[in-house]
């Protein structure tokens, strides 16, 4: 595979300081806010026609706190909906694929086991701010919107749910996956995450010591179903 030019946005980030870490046999480049603002179409334009990228992996956003969508929409809007369009009218204009980090939680979490063709209904202001990035992705034929279940290594949390399953897969998991030309050359869009297990399975196999909890006896007892089917990412991993 040619070696590509590819901008990483959203560096700063707990999954962009992972992939740092990570070594491609592509030219990787991390642009700050100062040289790249997602908010500001100049800044965008001016980046991309310097440095001639071959792809632009988009991780910048607004994740967490997860209740900040909830507070302050006009943050959220801003960063997740706003700040993706500007970079794809920028990859349109200069003809760069972009591959775009989207969440698990745009599918409505009731059934379970969600494949990349299933209905979608966030179940969320984070969600609903992921998918608004991801119309005007869909809008731009070359482009990847990746679906993606991760978290943080070691488990950080002291508590698991056993009764609701998922497709958590760890940070550098992901770095190890994304890099890869099967998924760089892909377009359209692929589900990312973990064999669908219930979280404690997934967190005591790290963490022995964790404790089991079930969503019937918490906050959390209307918490929904965000499993999802990785049948298509299992078959493209097997040509890695």
């Amino acid at each position: 595979m040619k070696k590509k030019k590819i901008i990483i946005t959203g560096g700063s980030g707990r999954f962009g300081s992972i992939l740092k870490s990570i070594k491609s046999r592509h030219a990787v480049s991390f642009p700050k806010k100062k040289e790249l603002n997602i908010l500001n179409e100049k800044s965008i334009r001016n980046y991309l026609e310097e440095k001639k990228p071959d792809i632009i992996i988009h991780l910048a956003g607004l994740s967490r706190p997860m209740d900040i969508h909830e507070k302050n929409i006009n943050h959220s809007i801003n960063l997740n909906i706003i700040g993706t369009a500007n970079i794809v009218k920028a990859c349109s204009e200069f003809k760069i694929k972009i591959i775009y980090f989207s969440t698990h939680y745009v599918y409505p979490c009731k059934k379970g086991n969600y494949s990349e063709k299933d209905s979608l209904l966030p179940i969320n202001n984070y969600a609903w701010s992921k998918l608004g990035g991801e119309s005007s992705v869909q809008m731009y034929k070359n482009s990847l919107i990746l679906r993606i279940c991760m978290t943080e290594k070691p488990f950080v949390h002291k508590k698991a749910f056993k009764d609701i399953k998922t497709n958590f897969i760890f940070h550098e998991d992901v770095a190890q996956i994304l890099y890869k030309s099967k998924i760089l050359n892909l377009k359209g869009v692929l589900n990312i995450g973990g064999n669908t297990k219930t979280v404690y399975n997934f967190a005591k196999k790290f963490n022995p010591k964790i404790i089991p909890i079930s969503k019937k006896n918490s906050f959390f007892k209307n918490f929904p179903n965000p499993s999802m089917n990785i049948k298509k990412l299992k078959k493209i991993q097997s040509k890695f």
